[in-house]
C-alpha cells in the first residue's frame, strides 16, 4: 500500500507507472491524519473534500493522456501563514479564525498549476512568532518522534505533517530559523532559500527583510522539486529577483570535487549536544570522501545575530501587524 512516508522520487515513479492512484495516495494521507494528528497537532485545517476532488482529477487526466504538472497529484501541506481562496488562513490566532482570503498566495498559485494536491493548513505560533508551535492558539505541536517533545517553530505543523507521513511535501516560511529548525527537531529536510528566491506575496509578514518561503520534504530531492516551484519572479513582491530557476533536481549528482565547506568555530558554541556535534563531524566526513575541501572560517561577527535579529524583526513586526 502506498504511503506518504516514501519520498517524492518514488511516489512520482508510482503515479506515472499506474502502481497507485493520486486518489490512493490522498486517502492514505488523509487517513494517517484521521488516525494520528489528534496527538501530534500538526493541522489546523484538513481540506478532505477539495483534496479529493484534485485528486481525481489529476487521476482523470493522467489516464486521458494530458499534460501534467511536476507535483501531479502529490499531497502538500500548507504553513497556515500563506493565504488559500479556498481554505481558512488563521495564522495560528483567534484573531483571525475563520476568515477565508479573498486570493491565494503567489506560491499556492504556483502550486495549483503544478497540479499538487493541497491538503490542508498547518499549525504554527501565532503569527510566526515564536519556536517551538507551543504558542499557537489551537494548541502545540510535537514531534511525531516523541510527542514529549516539541516540533519546532514557527513552521512546526508543516515540519511534523512531513515526518508523520501526512503529506509527502509541505511548504513553511523562515523568518529566523523557523523552516531549519524544526525540520532539525522533526527529522526532515528543510530549506530556507535565498531572499527574493520566492516570492512572499500573500505571506502574512511577521519581518519583511527577513521572511522567506521554503519546502519541507523526506530527502534533498523532494525538497529540490518543490523548490523549482515555488521559485520565480513575481511582479508582485518587489524583492523578488527576475532571474531564472535551477533545475535543481538536476544538480543533486553533481560531482563535489574541490567544492569548499567552510566551518565556523564560533557556531560550535557552548551547549551544543554532543549527539548534535558527532553527526555534524559524519556528515563533513562524507563530504570530504566525495572530494569536497573543508576549511575552518572566521565569522566573529556571529555572536551579534541574535541580538541584531531581536531588533529587526520586532521592529519590522510591529509595522506589518500593527
Amino acid at each position: 500500500m502506498t504511503t506518504c512516508h516514501e519520498t517524492v522520487p518514488e511516489l512520482l515513479a508510482q503515479l506515472v507507472a499506474g502502481d497507485t492512484t493520486s486518489l490512493d495516495l490522498t486517502e492514505a494521507c488523509l487517513q494517517a491524519i484521521a488516525m494520528h494528528d489528534d496527538a501530534v497537532g500538526a493541522f489546523l485545517h484538513v481540506a478532505g473534500d477539495s483534496a479529493r476532488e484534485t485528486a481525481e482529477s489529476v487521476d482523470r487526466r493522467r489516464a486521458a493522456g494530458e499534460a501534467l504538472g511536476p507535483l501531479a497529484g502529490l499531497p502538500v501541506a500548507i504553513k497556515d501563514a500563506l493565504v488559500t481562496t479556498d481554505q481558512p488562513t488563521t495564522c495560528g490566532s483567534r484573531m483571525l479564525e475563520g476568515w477565508t482570503p479573498p486570493y491565494d498566495a503567489h506560491v499556492i498559485q504556483r502550486l495549483r498549476q503544478a497540479d499538487a494536491v493541497l491538503i490542508g493548513k498547518t499549525n504554527m505560533d501565532e503569527f510566526a512568532m515564536g519556536s517551538t508551535t507551543e504558542n499557537s492558539a489551537f494548541g502545540p505541536t510535537r514531534t511525531p518522534w516523541n510527542l514529549d517533545c516539541v516540533a519546532g517553530g514557527s513552521s512546526g505543523g508543516s515540519a511534523a505533517a512531513v515526518a508523520a507521513g501526512f503529506a509527502p511535501l509541505a511548504v513553511g516560511s523562515d523568518t529566523g530559523g523557523s523552516i531549519r529548525q524544526p525540520a532539525s527537531f522533526c527529522g526532515v529536510v528543510g530549506l530556507k532559500p535565498s531572499y527574493g528566491r520566492v516570492s512572499r506575496y500573500g505571506l502574512v509578514a511577521y519581518a519583511s527583510s527577513l521572511d522567506q518561503v521554503g519546502p519541507f520534504a523526506r530527502d534533498v530531492a523532494g525538497a529540490a522539486a518543490l523548490l523549482e516551484v515555488l521559485a520565480g519572479h513575481d511582479q508582485r513582491d518587489g524583492t523578488s529577483v527576475d532571474m531564472p530557476v535551477p533545475r535543481f533536481q538536476e544538480q543533486l549528482d553533481r560531482p563535489l570535487d574541490n567544492l569548499r565547506i567552510g566551518i565556523c568555530p564560533e557556531h560550535f558554541s557552548e551547549g551544543l549536544d554532543t549527539g548534535v556535534r558527532e553527526t555534524l563531524e559524519q556528515a563533513l566526513d562524507v563530504y570530504r570522501r566525495q572530494g569536497a575541501v573543508v576549511q575552518e572560517i572566521e565569522l566573529p561577527h556571529s555572536r551579534f545575530a541574535v541580538a541584531c535579529y531581536y531588533l529587526v524583526a520586532p521592529s519590522e513586526a510591529s509595522s506589518n501587524l500593527a
